[in-house]
């Protein structure tokens, strides 16, 4: 079956140049001119979705953050912001790339296309692991404590997997960085202090026991 991409952009001309790209490279494309139009286009469950930061009524920030509410799909943002707070920000409410106007066509699709391949194989490598009364499920972005749903954005859940796989190796910021954001990103390490005090804060209304232990002045490690 054809990948789908859901692409978001105000500017109906961006729409349409990039709707025909894709559609001769053989995805299949949905597409939306605002942040309400995108919500309902949810419904055809997109493989990654294309989205503009600078659109009327709903900016794509916030549209990207209700989206990480229901789909952990790679979001790449297409947008002329280029200052590093605004990349910080973006990948903060669960961006994965930034893709800077005007773009190159062919760098765009390479990019949609290697995407697309981390996510597959995520999935052809995931695994159900248990941790006490945590388990995670890889493949499907899932986990439970106490059997009870805990609820991770994307950047979120690929940290708790990268560090739950390699249960007790010691990560520091910029090693996290590199492998959850790529190392193609412009963005700041710093961030990756946020992520992590917001997973324990999630985890913490579940249970007492510190999965992510810090390692003073080296890093993180999970503690199972």
């Amino acid at each position: 079956m054809n990948n789908k991409i859901l692409l978001v952009d105000d500017e109906k001309g961006i729409v349409t140049m990039l709707k025909n790209y894709f559609e001769m490279s053989g995805y299949q494309v949905c597409t939306a001119y605002d942040g309400k139009a995108a919500l309902e286009k949810m419904a055809c469950q997109p493989d990654i979705i294309l989205l503009d930061i600078n659109m009327p009524d709903m900016d794509g920030l916030t549209l990207c953050q209700h989206i990480r509410e229901h789909m952990s799909c790679p979001i790449l943002f297409l947008t002329a912001r280029i200052e590093t707070k605004d990349k910080i920000k973006g990948f903060g409410v669960g961006a994965d790339d930034y893709i800077v106007k005007p773009f190159d066509l062919d760098e765009l699709g390479a990019r949609v296309s290697a995407h697309l391949r981390r996510e597959n194989r995520k999935q052809e490598q995931s695994v159900l692991r248990f941790f006490g009364e945590m388990a995670i499920d890889y493949s499907k972005h899932e986990i439970t404590l106490h059997q009870l749903p805990v609820v991770l954005s994307k950047k979120e859940f690929d940290i708790v997997e990268l560090l739950s796989i390699n249960t007790g190796q010691v990560f520091d910021r910029e090693r996290i960085y590199d492998v959850v954001w790529g190392l193609e990103s412009d963005g700041s390490s710093d961030t990756i202090m946020e992520h992590i005090r917001k997973i324990r804060g999630k985890f913490a209304v579940l249970s007492k026991h510190n999965y992510i232990e810090t390692v003073w002045g080296v890093g993180y490690k999970w503690n199972g």
